[in-house]
């Protein structure tokens, strides 16, 4: 009995070391007879998963506005009035700058200089949304503006310069040109992709000091050490525009405001960056804006702005307010605190 039961034991023994092996055999033969199909597989949704994010990259821009086509136009009157407009936002400075072949009246700053493409950029402050919305009230001036007053507001302010006659060649063809390129849009109807794109508020005040850092490696190399930018060699408008100084736009413009100037560098600068692909993180973002606004710049002595001073955004840098905060931290931030206040 003893000699049996130790055959049993020894072959029960054999049987569960020899099955064992066998077992991973097996298992591996499945496994790479399978590995080509998984790969396949792997493969086919790596491909959908692509296909997928590219199907709605371009659902996405196709949603946004795009300009109206010049060439279209067939009223040749109309189509050279607009053509004469898209020259004058495009170089504003060769008529109306310091060497002005029109007049002598602005710093040597083009519109296109803040409305990219001539206004036609998506995201980049454009005017896909002027035609539609105007005249519209304004809380800045309490009133409502037509769109000489609006382009009015930008000689004078982002071009510290001098307003032009509405009645005038030249604000007759820009106001063509803006009013022709959003004629695509429903009035009452605002473009998508107009404008500069929301970005969120930080958790902190932006710094200027980080912001320096931000400008010295991504923006000093085209608007100079100075921040004066570079003038063309036949002297009559930027290549590269002044972020501050004397030419540069003054503390009245609407782009003064930090969140204005964290929008635009967001999803347009430096130079090849555009809404689908950012180069600054919104930190860079909002420290390169506290940066600049920390720079000396033209003052414009504007006293009945706000007549209704609980209209003011949360970021306008000037008091007096409808709150407590400071000037300073409605200049820099935190925001969050400010927005949270103004909702109660």
């Amino acid at each position: 009995m003893h000699q049996g039961y130790d055959e049993n034991n020894i072959i029960q023994k054999l049987t569960a070391f020899i099955s064992k092996p066998l077992l991973v055999i097996a298992v591996l033969v499945i496994a790479l007879i399978m590995l080509p199909f998984m790969l396949k597989l792997n493969g086919r949704e790596t491909r959908t998963d692509e296909k997928a994010i590219n199907a709605a990259a371009e659902k996405d821009t196709a949603t946004y506005w795009k300009a109206a086509d010049i060439n279209t136009i067939t009223d040749t009157i109309l189509k050279a009035q607009v053509v004469y407009g898209k020259e004058l936002i495009t170089h504003t400075a060769k008529y109306f700058g310091p060497n002005g072949s029109v007049s002598k009246t602005s710093n040597g700053l083009n519109c296109q200089n803040c409305h990219l493409q001539a206004g036609t950029a998506i995201f980049g402050n454009n005017y896909g949304s002027v035609a539609s919305l105007y005249p519209k009230y304004r809380a800045r001036s309490g009133t409502v503006e037509n769109l000489y007053k609006r382009i009015n507001d930008c000689f004078e302010r982002s071009l510290n310069g001098k307003a032009i006659d509405t009645l005038n060649k030249e604000m007759q063809a820009i106001a063509a040109y803006i009013n022709f390129v959003g004629s695509n849009v429903a009035k009452g109807k605002k473009a998508e992709g107009s404008g500069l794109k929301e970005l969120a508020w930080l958790d902190r005040a932006a710094d200027p000091k980080k912001g320096l850092l931000v400008f010295t490696t991504k923006c000093k190399s085209c608007h100079q050490a100075n921040g004066e930018g570079v003038f063309a060699t036949d002297k009559t408008e930027y290549t590269y525009p002044a972020l501050w100084g004397k030419s540069s736009f003054n503390d009245g413009a609407g782009l003064y405001r930090i969140s204005s100037i964290a929008k635009y560098v967001k999803c347009n600068m430096p130079q090849g960056t555009t809404y689908q692909s950012s180069q600054l993180t919104d930190e860079e973002a909002w420290d390169v804006a506290a940066f600049i606004c920390t720079q000396k710049r033209p003052h414009l002595n504007a006293p009945n702005d706000w007549p209704d001073i609980s209209k003011k955004p949360v970021d306008h840098p000037f008091g007096p307010y409808a709150d407590k905060f400071t000037e300073e931290q409605h200049k820099y931030g935190p925001f969050k605190p400010i927005v949270t206040a103004q909702k109660k």
